[in-house]
């Protein structure tokens, strides 16, 4: 009986000391969305913050204002290769010549290049190296769609 009781008792000591150093499989994610929060609260009151500048009384000048409500020149590009300026259609060597002669700001005019959905891509590149390479410097590409 002595013996029973012995070996019961060393298994059951056994079976308490696994269970008490056994590696725990949960992730407890209460601290991490805590951060999250207040990360985000931090974030939107500092966020209106950035967007304030200092007040200036600006003097007078006479210099005319910029243009900031033209359209810019719009350059299409379509799957046949051919080349429009606006609804004008152009070739690649007379491309440069005749922005220059329409762009009222000089090389400082907006310009947007436009390429149909399978529009030739080197076609596309060499527009924008012609239009590079006579110094105009406010040009991108647009992605709305042609119609």
């Amino acid at each position: 009986m002595g013996m029973s009781v012995g070996s019961s008792g060393v298994s059951g000591g056994r079976r308490r000391r696994s269970r008490r150093h056994a590696p725990m499989s949960e992730i407890n994610v209460t601290p991490f969305v805590d951060v999250m929060l207040v990360l985000l609260i931090i974030f939107m009151v500092a966020a209106p913050l950035l967007t304030v500048g200092v007040p200036v009384d600006l003097p007078e000048t006479n210099a005319r204002p910029l243009p900031t409500n033209t359209q810019p020149i719009s350059i299409t590009v379509r799957s046949d290769k051919s080349i429009f300026i606006n609804e004008n259609p152009i070739t690649l060597e007379e491309l440069v010549p005749k922005l220059k002669a329409i762009a009222e700001n000089g090389l400082d005019e907006r310009i947007r290049v436009r390429g149909s959905r399978d529009a030739d891509y080197e076609t596309i590149s060499k527009v924008m190296g012609e239009l590079s390479g006579a110094g105009f410097r406010k040009m991108g590409l647009d992605s709305n769609p042609i119609q």
